[in-house]
């Protein structure tokens, strides 16, 4: 079966800045309780949607300080050289496979309990 030529953007690359995504399809940020507690898996996971065609492989919600802590969710996050090397492996992962790797970052302020850092 032949794909409609209307949707041929789709498939086309696109430039992103100083970046090219091989095609249309970027995989939003979303979360999936894996967060900064299970790299292996997540990079497993993301590397598996970049192995199947997406050009951009994007993180759930990224902490960006110890004051945005939502336990007793798992969220990624960036708070120290550990969870950039985390993030890394993701990236790598994600790389491998001739995808782009984006991150969201976030500060939950007033959704944030804080229960992990204690920070107000």
């Amino acid at each position: 079966m032949t794909r409609d030529p209307r949707y041929d953007v789709l498939f086309e690359p696109v430039q992103i800045g100083p970046v090219t995504a091989r095609n249309r399809f970027y995989q939003v940020p979303h979360c999936n309780g894996m967060g900064h507690a299970m790299p292996n898996s997540v990079a497993g996971m993301r590397a598996m949607k970049a192995e199947g065609g997406w050009a951009v492989v994007a993180t759930e919600e990224c902490d960006i300080h110890a004051s945005s802590d939502v336990l007793p969710y798992r969220e990624a996050r960036l708070w120290d050289q550990g969870d950039q090397d985390r993030l890394a492996l993701m990236t790598e992962r994600v790389h491998e496979h001739g995808a782009l790797a984006a991150v969201e970052l976030v500060h939950s302020g007033h959704n944030v309990s804080n229960l992990y850092s204690r920070l107000r």
